[in-house]
């Protein structure tokens, strides 16, 4: 299912392999993502979901084949990537303003890597202008002035999408983003990042549990398991015979009469894309 690359994709992997305490987790996988596609990694916990961000963001090295980002090789703090890691807890008490936790996201050392060149020459004023434009990007705009600790867990998530994007990245890589929120906020955040996709030519790898939130904003998914990787549309790779396969174990795909997939079988059951909130 691997898509013939182009100069101009945003991320390929060809032949890429990773290993981690002395196994393999995912072998041989060939990935294509453009420039504004929306694309989600799915699969069961252990599959290696978080693994491929930390491989394209430089963290874990591959232990074979390539993987490059915009066409150049996979590096630590390369200021094209945005990257929102799995959900932090903030504390009620927490009085730091969500306009203040987005600036953040340009202080470089709080990352340990280098800050973008445009950050060290702009004034204080083009600074500011560039976090309250993102944060009304994101629609966090009402409510920037207040303690991240009062907002909602879909109003934080927002606040946290903002501070990702505020160096403006040309891809955007979020671990398990919906995590924790409830249905209308899951359904409002994949709405957002669709729209960023197309409205800021960012193309998005999100990870997630559950497909059923995201099913009308995809373009393409990315799906892990048995060590093996498959990317298509939903349609096509979300189905009992293409899951089966890569599983190598009979794996059912059901579509319940709300809409919803529901994946049934062995070794990896119902939880893969059942509401988790429910």
């Amino acid at each position: 299912m691997a898509r013939v690359a182009s100069g101009g994709d945003a991320v390929v992997l060809h032949g890429a392999s990773v290993r981690a305490g002395g196994r393999a987790v995912w072998s041989n996988a060939d990935l294509t993502i453009s420039p504004q596609e929306f694309v989600a990694v799915l699969g069961p916990n252990g599959a290696g979901k978080s693994t491929l961000l930390k491989a394209l963001l430089g963290v874990m090295p591959l232990s074979a084949g390539t993987a490059t980002v915009f066409g150049r090789p996979v590096r630590r703090g390369n200021d094209e990537v945005g990257y929102l890691p799995q959900r932090r807890q903030f504390d009620a008490d927490l009085r730091i303003r969500a306009i203040d936790l987005v600036r953040m996201g340009l202080d470089g050392d709080r990352w340990g890597l280098p800050l973008p060149s445009w950050i060290s020459t702009a004034s204080s004023r083009a600074i500011d202008e560039r976090v309250a434009r993102t944060l009304e990007l994101v629609g966090a705009g009402d409510f920037a002035t207040r303690p991240i600790g009062e907002l909602s867990g879909g109003e934080q998530q927002r606040v946290l999408i903002a501070q990702a994007l505020v160096r403006g990245p040309r891809i955007l890589m979020l671990d398990e983003p919906l995590d924790s929120l409830d249905l209308p906020n899951q359904a409002a955040v994949s709405a957002l990042v669709q729209r960023i996709c197309r409205a800021e030519d960012v193309a998005v790898l999100l990870v997630a549990h559950d497909v059923n939130p995201l099913l009308s904003y995809l373009d393409q998914v990315i799906y892990l398991a048995g060590g093996r990787a498959l990317q298509g549309p939903v349609e096509k790779v979300i189905t009992s015979p293409t899951l089966s396969e890569l599983y190598g174990a009979p794996i059912e795909v059901l579509r319940t009469s709300d809409g919803r997939l529901v994946v049934v079988g062995q070794p990896e059951a119902p939880h893969v894309h059942g509401h988790r909130h429910d």
